[in-house]
């Protein structure tokens, strides 16, 4: 949460950008809802009723929206990219006036690879929360309360079924986003070992070659090597777990919601658009 606060504050200078994203990141989620309005008629009307005008008039609604929804989606990237990339050039420049300004001790307790990959990997880190997740929060919330609003808006007891899904999610999307964290922590750190090894090694060849330290050296690298590989293995099975588990857990809602809806139709209290 702190980082978020950091970032927020160094991103207030942009507000006008953030703005207009947010407006595209609503547009994109309301059009993204609008379908199951769209869903209803064109089943009820064109493949139940028949009906002409139905026919001519939503297939034009239905690319409007996708139209719209897609010059959204490319306003919101355009602008939240350009919001990232900069607070990251702005964040890079901080970092190295704050090390130019650090005492020959500090130099010396603190790698030169370890400091370059700080500046580098882990300032590029920032650009995902910045933009990306930013995004994420943003639109899917909006689109997540309007699909809510239109579900209850159709059939309150089939959004009601659906909602019992959700809770079910919370805590394995908190989960997996803790153990994402300290993988991703872990791999930074170990990146920013094996650039500071990198650097002392290929800078102090001579002194490795002349003490007969290739073998040492190669050693020491193939192990921080290592330890990188392995966390990098351990955040490719947080996401390949999660990925399963929250498409399970949404076929659990959709399942439910089928039997539900497919209950009423069958019974004659709903149509099939429903």
């Amino acid at each position: 949460m702190e980082t978020f606060q950091r970032l927020f504050m160094m991103a207030k200078q942009y507000y006008m950008r953030f703005l207009f994203a947010a407006i595209c990141m609503v547009v994109a989620g309301g059009l993204q809802s609008a379908l199951p309005l769209i869903a209803k008629p064109a089943i009820d009307e064109i493949f139940m009723s028949k009906n002409i005008d139905a026919l001519k008039w939503i297939p034009l609604a239905i690319i409007a929206i996708f139209l719209f929804k897609g010059l959204a989606n490319y306003g919101q990237t355009i602008l939240m990219s350009s919001i990232g990339l900069r607070i990251v050039t702005d964040l890079r420049n901080k970092l190295y006036e704050q090390i130019q300004k650090q005492s020959l001790s500090f130099f010396a307790e603190h790698p030169t690879g370890l400091l370059m990959s700080r500046i580098t990997n882990d300032v590029q880190a920032v650009q995902t929360a910045s933009s990306e997740a930013i995004t994420a929060l943003v639109k899917d919330t909006f689109m997540l309360i309007a699909l809510v609003g239109v579900i209850f808006y159709m059939d309150w007891k089939l959004a009601l079924i659906a909602m019992v899904v959700f809770p079910l999610t919370i805590y394995p999307i908190s989960r997996f986003g803790k153990k994402m964290r300290k993988v991703t922590t872990s791999s930074q750190i170990t990146m920013g070992t094996l650039n500071s090894l990198l650097q002392e090694t290929i800078s102090g060849t001579r002194i490795v070659k002349a003490f007969c330290m290739e073998k040492y050296e190669s050693e020491r690298f193939a192990a921080e090597n290592e330890r990188l590989f392995k966390y990098s293995m351990k955040a490719v099975s947080v996401n390949a777990i999660s990925s399963p588990l929250m498409d399970f857990l949404g076929g659990l809602g959709i399942a439910a919601v089928i039997t539900y809806g497919g209950y009423n139709v069958v019974q004659g209290h709903s149509t099939p658009g429903t």
